[in-house]
């Protein structure tokens, strides 16, 4: 039988530890929901005690939607040692279930509290009993448990035998500093929990050495019941332990193990805690990053074709994504031609050579090429009226003071014809697109809309040096990216736009 396993998110609480990470009050509760309905999270650790005026409104409007929605014993806040504040604060939020922070090696305890262990015992004694009495339910960390047991396990030891005589639901392992090896996680979790057999034990990984995955399934192998992790992997330092890559290795290697999340929603997720964050996802990362369902060898895509060759269990349908054929030096013809049946494009053996030899050109040069490419590609190659732009952008105006809204005067051809049109926005380029609303609205065509936008300038640049912009567009169901290129970043953002108008 498989033996089921929670999982506590700990995003909203320990991941905005990432440096320059804040959440607002709204965003909490928006990714609360997203993680405790659609991810279906067991647990949610959403804030520190006392640490803000935003902080309490954000855990006071999170137990209101929960309470509302059976989830109020699901969302847990961290507290402290501190005579009953951080329960009185709790209270005053709505909030009924704590998570401890104690001290679990005799070095943090010795240098930071000041204090022998008989004396921090009953200091947390006073706090259980208190809780207890006001109806929350108390979980313990042992800050820096991984080094208490290197170099203090007498002292873990003796902790563990005080709390489990205590009313404690559940004792949570963190390796705060990220420093513990596989097998250290396995011998030291099975350790605890044969001398203790009855109590439910957490860990919490953080990712350092870049081991924090290899820890949770090391953990979860030695019998721990509960596992800490993040989005995106955010936390301090290196990180926590990533959510995607953890549900992913837990599903494909581990069957023994049981776990309640969706994995359909693990992109959705970690897409909106990047852009709530600032903080992009890297190309690579696995399961959530943009190039892990990409093959780019043309013998890669040549093999898909011929029975899966190179295909895994991470299949991209699992997360609710699709597997793309990048376009670049090594691409072959199966990656083009793959590329050319999304766009409904045919094009001949002849052809077909052509538009690779111009593509491996461009590869050479360091230049991105994409699918929505490939049209403009062919036009260039093939001399084709089939490809050629049909919608110009002739000429634009764009101003911005100071003290005034920004304005754009824009003149777009289409199919001949030129529409002019003027319209102010937040920013030039909103400005700019609403005018091109204006245009579209007398056509009667819905324009795509604009989920994603980002700059790229080479590092180390003056500031005349070439940026790129990159824009995401939601189309009748199917999402899409141009990029534009030019020394002014709206210029460049406006090129990708004429060729969004040309692709819709």
């Amino acid at each position: 039988m498989k033996r089921t396993v929670e999982i506590l998110d700990t995003t909203l609480r320990d991941g905005e530890q990432t440096s320059g990470v804040s959440f607002s009050a709204s965003e909490k509760l928006t990714l609360a929901k997203l993680l405790l309905e659609e991810l279906k999270v067991n647990r949610l650790e959403v804030a520190s005690a006392r640490v803000s005026e935003g902080e309490f409104e954000a855990v006071n409007n999170i137990i209101a939607w929960a309470r509302e929605n059976g989830f109020q014993d699901k969302v847990e806040v961290l507290t402290f040692v501190d005579k009953g504040a951080s329960l009185k604060w709790m209270r005053k939020a709505g909030a009924r279930v704590q998570n401890l922070l104690t001290k679990g090696s005799l070095n943090h305890l010795t240098h930071q509290l000041r204090k022998k262990p008989e004396e921090h015992f009953s200091d947390i004694a006073q706090v259980l009993k208190s809780a207890q009495k006001q109806g929350i339910v108390t979980n313990v960390y042992l800050e820096d448990w991984s080094n208490g047991m290197r170099n203090s396990r007498d002292y873990v030891f003796d902790f563990l035998d005080f709390l489990t005589s205590q009313p404690v639901k559940r004792i949570l392992l963190p390796d705060t500093l990220g420093i513990l090896t596989p097998g250290e996680t396995y011998r030291y979790i099975l350790s605890v929990v044969e001398r203790y057999p009855d109590i439910h034990f957490d860990f919490h990984g953080h990712n350092d050495y870049d081991l924090s995955v290899s820890n949770v399934m090391e953990a979860l192998r030695a019998g721990c019941q509960g596992i800490h992790l993040t989005v995106n992997g955010m936390g301090e330092r290196a990180g926590n332990t990533p959510l995607a890559s953890v549900v992913a290795v837990i599903n494909d290697f581990m069957p023994e193990i049981a776990v309640d999340i969706n994995e359909k929603a693990l992109f959705k997720v970690s897409r909106l805690v990047s852009n709530f964050t600032g903080i992009g996802i890297p190309a690579n990362k696995p399961i959530v990053g943009d190039n892990v369902f990409t093959q780019t060898a043309g013998i890669h895509a040549d093999g898909d074709h011929k029975k899966n060759l190179y295909f895994n269990d991470l299949l991209p349908e699992r997360f609710g994504r699709k597997r793309k054929y990048a376009l670049g030096k090594t691409s072959g013809k199966a990656n083009i031609q793959r590329n050319l049946q999304e766009l409904g494009l045919e094009l001949n053996e002849e052809e077909l050579k052509k538009v690779t030899e111009r593509i491996i050109e461009l590869g050479d040069k360091k230049e991105t090429v994409t699918k929505e490419d490939l049209p403009y590609i062919i036009s260039d190659v093939l001399d084709s009226d089939s490809f050629k732009n049909k919608i110009f952008i002739r000429s634009y105006v764009l101003t911005h003071s100071k003290g005034l809204k920004p304005s754009t005067t824009v003149l777009v051809e289409i199919d001949g014809k030129t529409f002019e049109e003027n319209a102010q926005g937040d920013g030039q380029f909103d400005a700019f697109i609403n005018a091109l609303h204006k245009i579209y609205q007398r056509k009667k065509i819905q324009l795509p809309q604009l989920t994603d936008y980002s700059v790229r300038i080479p590092p180390g640049s003056r500031s005349d040096a070439l940026c790129e912009t990159i824009i995401t567009w939601q189309h009748e169901g199917s999402e899409f990216t141009t990029r534009g290129l030019d020394s002014d970043q709206t210029v460049s953002a406006i090129k990708a736009t004429e060729k969004m108008l040309n692709l819709i």
